[in-house]
């Protein structure tokens, strides 16, 4: 009798949580809140309707707004970095990599259902770090590494002589970057994809010529 009680107590037990409340769910669904309106323009109550938890719950398991939008920076820039090491990492020609560099970032930028979203930083990192040190950091961080691995990557063609000898792989890869960036204000702007991908074109010329 006394099993029997057990077992009806473990079958009434839940099965597990809802999917709103898995972490990493959770956390991509307020990154969304983020970036559809800015960090300024998103509150807690926002958050809480995104990712389906009550104000509590949300702060219990991620913290304050601003511990949140930390967080979803730095998942963003993980994710950035991620699919562009695979674009970079992949074979090919030097313009053919550059063209997969900027063909995953357009992946990314209009990737949302509702709205074409730009790059998490540019849309709301940028307007908030003049007076937040620690998103200021992030992003000067994850810029920084960005140019770093197209340089190596730019190097690594000079040395295979797809670029001229005295080429200035640091300059280069600012250029790179740069171009990026300037597809990705453009996209939130509301320029259409084929459109970045012809500048994207251009600028590969310019860069590889």
């Amino acid at each position: 009798m006394h099993g029997g009680t057990k077992m009806e107590t473990n079958e009434k037990r839940p099965r597990g949580r809802p999917r709103a409340y898995e972490p990493d769910v959770a956390l991509r669904r307020a990154a969304d809140a983020f970036w559809k309106t800015g960090y300024a323009g998103t509150s807690l109550d926002d958050l809480s309707a995104a990712t389906g938890m009550n104000r509590p719950s949300l702060r219990a398991a991620f913290g304050d707004k601003h511990t949140i939008y930390i967080r979803a920076l730095e998942d963003y820039w993980g994710l950035k970095f991620a699919t562009m090491g695979v674009a970079l990492s992949s074979a090919g020609a030097l313009p053919e990599v550059l063209m997969r560099v900027y063909d995953a970032a357009l992946d990314i930028y209009f990737s949302g259902d509702e709205h074409v979203r730009g790059c998490f930083v540019v849309g709301t990192a940028i307007t908030e770090a003049l007076g937040d040190p620690e998103i200021q950091d992030i992003v000067t961080r994850g810029f920084r590494k960005l140019d770093a691995d197209f340089e190596t990557r730019l190097r690594e063609a000079r040395d295979a002589g797809e670029l001229k000898k005295d080429a200035d792989v640091e300059a280069l890869a600012m250029l790179v970057s740069a171009t990026m960036h300037t597809i990705a204000m453009r996209a939130r702007a509301g320029a259409p994809r084929d459109e970045l991908r012809k500048l994207a074109v251009k600028a590969v010329g310019v860069i590889c010529g």
